[in-house]
């Protein structure tokens, strides 16, 4: 398959994106649960037992989701890798040498061990401990995807910087994308109350996470940068690669989901301070609910174009 020049492997690039929109979702999940709803239910604790369940219930399937796809996800690397067709591949003196004498199968195994301490995690959720715990092995499964890609092939000190860059740029992602599923939950339950003490919460958790949306958009840009500097080069590289064009579309829907996050931020969110007038306020969380949902749709669009340039050589090597 060709895209903007650069030719792709459907089935990988396909089952990568969804492993990482999943694992976003995971991690997301549990950093809005630390960093905007439980802050927000001190003063709204009648939400507090359903915005928990639904915070939990979106790490379980996000976490269920990335486990499948990354089954997948091995099996048809170790095709890649092997050069085999499926089927041949599929043996356990192929498997085994990809699982322990690769990175990718090494990375694999540590990331399948931390996606079962998050699972122990999540099954005894009602530990103060054990949310804690989730929330740090939920950081460490999606930060170490960094050492599948090109950033684990980096050598030398350039490459310590682009381990460091690429992992926070993970992070960064799923605080802002994964954050989006929970909050567009948490709107929606509150336009289905509509009680005041719940468009308070969504007041409050609209305006807590535009400010974990600043921290993350920052950390993106000034990652994003880096890894632009090592894997693209040049303005040149930029435009006259397929990388380099694929990462110019990403960045276009990334300027998009700006737009959108401005719009929550500075009018929307405003407008559900308390009025005397009821509608106004519904018809706000309407549009942050509708905004959330754009956005979301647009960051698997970012992740279909990140399972893309994780399969390319990088733009600076295709000159």
């Amino acid at each position: 398959m060709d895209w903007l020049g650069a030719a792709i492997d459907g089935p990988l690039v396909t089952i990568r994106a969804l492993h990482f929109a999943a694992t976003a979702m995971t991690a997301g999940a549990l950093i809005f649960r630390a960093a905007v709803a439980e802050p927000a239910l001190l003063s709204s604790p009648v939400a507090t037992t359903v915005v928990r369940s639904q915070i939990l219930l979106t790490a379980w399937i996000g976490l269920a989701v990335a486990a499948a796809s990354g089954v997948v996800w091995f099996q048809l690397q170790a095709v890649s890798m092997s050069g085999l067709p499926f089927g041949e591949a599929m043996t356990s003196d192929v498997l085994s040498t990809v699982l322990n004498e690769t990175q990718f199968g090494l990375v694999s195994k540590v990331r399948f061990v931390v996606a079962v301490i998050l699972a122990a995690c999540l099954a005894y959720d009602r530990l103060a401990q054990a949310r804690w715990l989730a929330l740090g092995s939920a950081l460490g499964f999606i930060a170490a995807i960094a050492w599948t890609g090109h950033a684990g092939s980096t050598l030398g000190e350039m490459g310590n910087l682009h381990l460091a860059a690429d992992a926070l740029h993970l992070i960064a992602a799923a605080g802002w994308f994964g954050g989006l599923v929970p909050l567009a939950l948490l709107l929606a339950a509150a336009r289905r109350h509509q009680a005041l003490a719940w468009r308070s919460l969504a007041r409050d958790a609209a305006q807590r996470f535009s400010t974990l949306g600043l921290v993350s958009v920052g950390t993106l840009l000034a990652t994003g940068i880096v890894n632009a500097w090592i894997l693209v080069g040049s303005i040149h590289a930029l435009i006259a690669t397929g990388y380099g064009r694929l990462l110019m579309l990403k960045l276009v829907a990334f300027a998009i989901m700006l737009v959108f996050a401005t719009i929550n931020r500075f009018w929307l969110t405003p407008q559900l301070d308390f009025s005397p007038e009821h509608e106004p306020q519904l018809r706000a969380l309407r549009q942050l609910t509708r905004n959330s949902v754009t956005e979301i749709a647009l960051g698997l669009t970012i992740f279909a174009i990140v399972g893309v340039l994780g399969t390319l050589h990088p733009a600076i090597h295709g000159l």
